[in-house]
């Protein structure tokens, strides 16, 4: 193995015979941290993983990196709220790196190249797993089993593989060609379809604990929540997720003058904006905060942001921390309602409660209310594991307490956030305990922090502007038409060389050039972990030179007394 230094070589009596590391207090080493976009990210992507990998046009890598963690990168990079990006130590120095633009371009080119995904055909043998309910969560589990090696059935009611994304997600943020591809791409792994199969109808729960050796249930939210003012309910109600629902299936909606939609989640958003371009004039009421800098993601809309300031450019007016106080009724039909400003108190139980504050009444005339606050789990099939409750109660890794062998996540969780990021993730875990509890083993946590920001030498880095998407002009969103475009393949790459590579190897050579004692050794092999750099501790005196100049912080300096403790 070839060695390279940056000084020659000597004689045995000369300065080499001096092994000066007898003096060190302190010992550099390589310490991998998780990159705070790998933590936050709740599919379990790395996205400091692939950026490196695309940063050196290693494309095809890159994406097989992504979909070891997320298998629907061209759905996720469009709809996802990338949370990794919020992350982004590069966000605290000039604007975050564009990860979903990375993460779509790459879920493309793989639709566009045919990249076959990296599974192996489970074996005529192999166990046999059923997962229930075609979603995000339901697709991603059925992925990560088949990846595992297990025989997968998966079922749903639709007759075509997608769940919500499928029936609620409007077109011109997710086009259906492009979902219609990567489901296709994903179930020709090996993964067995059953359409038009419903739990409770078509099979019993019993019947797939007796044929299969587990059960994933990931049913999504199908049924709306109860919703009234002091009793009263409009004659000519109609639910935010029914009209969505509608309006993607047919390409209609019933046309309104003015309607107030009540919620602040993604479907509130994306139904204000599908309104809009019937032409009406459309009203959004929630009691959270607008999402803008200095409020904090718990006070916020649960809405993506882009999508709540693309929907404010189209015309939808939003009404932040408000709620409706009465309905304004001519018969049973709505002409108006009271609005009321809404102030959140704490409890004594340390619960937050919203209350009205009085005095600050408003009138607000339209002609249609439509709630928009939420789904809960239809139990139909169900209704042993739910025990009454509107959702599953699991824990991290999708136990369903005393049901052995039936797990569940996805929206259909308690505690779920409803996104698509987070259903991904659900059902990835889901697949690693199903196949520790196939295996008789414990499915165990690896709890990592996040390398901040302080750890990094920013002197190495030069302020670069964020690629951003491109928008279609108001004017010319209508119909089905994608509002948002992709990146090309210069800007991907300029994004992943934007990237710190916090607490991972950048291959700088900073520590190789700088050391005073030329004690760290590299090896004639490049490789991408930082394992090339050989630190010589017969000669490094710990000065810590090396540390202070990693610009990425994969070098730390250890106490030696520590060190040869662990040792």
């Amino acid at each position: 193995m070839a060695i390279y230094t940056r000084g020659g070589f000597a004689l045995p009596e000369t300065s080499l015979a001096s092994k000066t590391g007898t003096w060190r207090l302190q010992r550099p080493i390589h310490r991998h941290s998780s990159a705070p976009c790998h933590t936050a990210c709740p599919a379990g992507e790395d996205p400091q993983a692939y950026l490196a990998q695309v940063a050196e046009g290693r494309w095809r890598e890159a994406w097989e990196t992504l979909v070891a963690a997320n298998p629907l990168p061209a759905i996720t990079g469009r709809v996802c709220d990338h949370p990794c990006e919020s992350g982004c130590n590069r966000g605290q120095y000039d604007e975050a790196i564009a990860i979903h633009n990375v993460e779509r371009f790459l879920g493309d080119q793989a639709i566009r190249e045919g990249w076959a995904y990296p599974v192996t055909p489970p074996s005529v043998n192999a166990h046999r797993v059923a997962v229930v309910g075609a979603g995000p969560a339901g697709l991603s589990a059925a992925y990560h089993l088949c990846r595992l090696g297990y025989q997968v059935t998966l079922l749903d009611m639709l007759p075509e593989a997608g769940g919500t994304l499928r029936t609620a997600l409007p077109p011109y943020r997710l086009p259906r060609e492009v979902l219609a591809q990567e489901t296709q791409r994903l179930l020709a792994i090996g993964i067995e379809f059953l359409a038009h199969h419903a739990l409770g109808r078509d099979v019993s729960l019993d019947e797939l604990c007796a044929d299969y050796g587990a059960v994933f249930l990931a049913p999504g939210r199908q049924q709306g929540r109860e919703w009234s003012v002091d009793g009263r309910v409009p004659a000519d109600l109609h639910t935010g997720l029914r009209l969505l629902q509608e309006w993607v299936a047919v390409g209609t909606i019933p046309k309104v003058k003015s309607a107030a939609i009540v919620g602040g989640g993604n479907s509130a958003v994306d139904l204000a904006r599908v309104l809009r371009k019937t032409g009406a004039e459309v009203h959004v009421i929630t009691h959270d905060a607008l999402p803008k800098l200095g409020v904090p993601p718990e006070g916020a809309m649960k809405a993506i942001p882009r999508e709540v300031k693309q929907a404010q450019e189209e015309g939808v007016m939003f009404h932040e921390h408000r709620g409706i106080q009465r309905l304004l009724l001519r018969g049973e039909r709505v002409v108006g309602v009271e609005m009321v400003h809404m102030k959140k108190l704490p409890r004594p139980d340390g619960s937050i409660g919203i209350v009205p504050f009085e005095g600050t009444e408003t009138v607000l005339h339209v002609e249609q209310i439509i709630p928009a606050i939420g789904q809960v789990v239809l139990a139909a099939g169900m209704e042993r594991i739910l025990e009454g409750s509107p959702f599953f109660a699991v824990d991290l890794w999708g136990h369903v307490a005393n049901h052995p062998g039936v797990f569940a996540g996805g929206d259909a969780r308690k505690g779920s956030r409803g996104t698509v990021s987070g259903a991904v993730g659900d059902g990835r875990r889901a697949a690693l305990a199903i196949d520790g509890y196939l295996k008789g083993v414990a499915t165990v946590e690896h709890h990592t922090e996040a390398i901040p920001l302080e750890s990094l030498n920013l002197n190495y880095f030069e302020h670069e502007p964020r690629a951003e998407e491109p928008l279609l002009a108001v004017e010319q969103r209508s119909g089905d038409a994608e509002v948002a475009g992709g990146l090309v393949e210069p800007q991907v790459m300029a994004e992943s060389l934007r990237c710190f590579s916090c607490g991972m190897c950048l291959a700088c050579d900073n520590c190789w050039t700088l050391c005073p004692d030329q004690s760290v050794l590299k090896i004639k092999e490049l490789a991408s972990d930082g394992s090339h750099y050989v630190f010589d501790y017969d000669y490094c005196k710990g000065c810590g030179l090396c540390a202070r100049e990693c610009p990425s912080g994969y070098i730390v300096m250890e106490d030696e007394l520590l060190f040869a403790g662990r040792y």
